[in-house]
């Protein structure tokens, strides 16, 4: 029996029927590298009507601008500096409680999906996991093969397979290769098997226990690579697919000036991105149809979040690294269900490293290791929890390193040495302040300049004081964040990883 935090306590076996304030089953999905203000009826009508039916958070913030640290703080309710996991320390550490483990002990049956590479055991993100798929050992796209790009030889084509093959269970593999090379849709990363796949697990689930099912869609991230009849919807009149995905995406390349952008490449990224938002999109909808054909919509909590956002031209950045601003930390954050049915739209300043705490409240689970340790706040409905006046986020150290990138490209511009150095940022509803180890600020009027195109810290020096201060009480000094020995990644996980920008 799980223990009250506030409203009627929920067991491992039901609900109290008569409270509205509770929900038996919780999904949490990611959309990874969703921004905000790129989210809406035209992209994401399926997320906009679980808004319109739920609550939707207007003002919902990442800690961190790429995955690794931004799900750190999802299942830890802690900061980038708290939990220690960042671009230089790659692996959650054991000491710290993880949301799924709290839900494992309050006899949820505890599944996660993952599909992007980031997000699995060699990570520390397994944890509490009854089973933590991989998608891309299951089944593959281009984008996930890590080798396999266009053009490329049948020789290349033939290793690339091969360690597909060798990297899990070899039998499974093969059956599942030959599946996605015949049935696959074109352009998915994953998203089409992952729900068929919770879809007949729902169908053959025996299990009395409530669920806590955790899913990452990585679509939206580099590369873009959505289906052809979602890409000609959102691409720009006088352009054709063929045209935008020969485009090369290779974020870091452009950031060391080994290639350029013009502003129409960027228009048709932008459309391709745009696309992959709306098959994403598809894939709630489906996720949402196999919870309701088990049985289990009615009485499940339902989540949907990005874990970061993207550059896509924005402030001369392509890719989500080296900066805080909103376009990278401001997310899409819905949900749906319970307590938070018909909840509107709320313009509150919230953390996606709020969710532990919203959603242990939300079915009735008290876990004082997970709430203790962390820096977050419940945002349900009837929570006595102090509304936040800011919101802050930390950029511990880049990712690649400096010295990946000179690795790669040797001499590498000013500009991007300059990112060289730890940030941190408080956000409240009027004002935007970015501090680096470096000296390194900036100063915006959200209110008038949301974009955050005009720094303002000059000529706002009392208000930069005050943040500056803010910045301080929240966080130890800024310093050099510590290293640590490396995770020994599988072959297969570098090239990913690499395939994605990483590396």
């Amino acid at each position: 029996m799980a223990e009250s935090n506030g409203h009627e306590s929920v067991s491992a076996n039901g609900r109290d029927p008569e409270s509205h304030s509770t929900v038996r089953n919780v999904v949490c999905v990611v959309l990874d590298t969703a921004r905000a203000k790129s989210t809406g009826p035209e992209t994401t009508p399926t997320m906009t009507q679980l808004a319109a039916e739920g609550t939707t958070f207007e003002n919902a913030f990442a800690t961190a601008p790429w995955t690794l640290p931004s799900h750190a703080s999802i299942f830890t309710g802690t900061y980038p500096s708290e939990h220690g996991t960042h671009g230089g320390h790659t692996y959650l550490d054991d000491d710290l409680r993880t949301l799924p483990e709290a839900f494992a002990d309050a006899g949820y049956e505890t599944v996660g999906v993952s599909n992007n590479t980031w997000i699995t055991e060699e990570f520390g993100f397994d944890r509490g996991f009854d089973e933590l798929r991989k998608g891309w050992q299951y089944v593959q796209s281009d984008a996930d093969m890590g080798a396999v790009v266009r053009g490329e030889d049948l020789r290349e084509k033939l290793q690339a397979t091969r360690r597909r093959l060798f990297d899990g269970n070899p039998i499974v593999n093969a059956a599942n290769i030959l599946y996605s090379e015949l049935f696959q849709p074109a352009g998915d990363d994953g998203a089409d098997r992952s729900t068929t796949w919770i879809r007949n697990w729902l169908e053959g689930r025996d299990d009395d226990r409530p669920f806590f099912l955790f899913c990452n869609f990585i679509e939206p991230h580099v590369e873009y690579d959505p289906p052809k009849a979602y890409a000609e919807q959102f691409l720009p009149e006088d352009a054709s697919y063929e045209e935008a995905v020969a485009i090369r995406q290779d974020p870091r390349a452009y950031d060391c000036e080994d290639y350029t952008l013009s502003d129409r490449e960027f228009a048709l990224l932008r459309g391709l991105y745009r696309a992959e938002l709306a098959y994403v999109d598809d894939q709630l909808a489906e996720l949402r149809t196999a919870l309701e054909d088990a049985g289990e919509w009615t009485d499940t909590l339902f989540v949907v979040c990005g874990d970061h956002g993207e550059h896509v031209g924005e402030h001369g950045f392509f890719g989500h690294q080296y900066n805080l601003y909103d376009t990278l930390l401001n997310v899409p954050l819905v949900v749906h269900g319970g307590p938070f049915t018909d909840g509107g739209r709320r313009r509150d300043l919230v953390q996606l490293l709020d969710l532990p705490a919203t959603l242990l409240e939300s079915v009735g689970i008290d876990d004082l290791a997970l709430l203790e340790q962390g820096s977050g706040r419940s945002i349900h409905p009837q929570s006595a929890a102090e509304p936040r006046d800011a919101v802050f986020a930390e950029y511990v150290a880049p990712q690649p390193s400096i010295e990946r990138l000179e690795a790669r490209f040797g001499e590498i511009p000013d500009r991007v040495r300059a990112f060289d150095r730890r940030l941190r940022a408080v956000r409240t509803a009027k004002h935007k302040y970015v501090r680096g180890d470096d000296g390194f600020e900036r100063l915006h009027d959200i209110e008038s300049d949301p974009l955050e195109h005009v720094d303002i810290a000059a000529d706002g020096p009392e208000q930069v004081r005050a943040l500056r201060e803010r910045l301080e009480e929240r966080f130890e000094p800024l310093a050099d964040a510590e290293p640590a020995a490396a995770v020994e990644m599988r072959e297969g996980t570098k090239e990913r990883l690499a395939d994605l920008g990483y590396l």
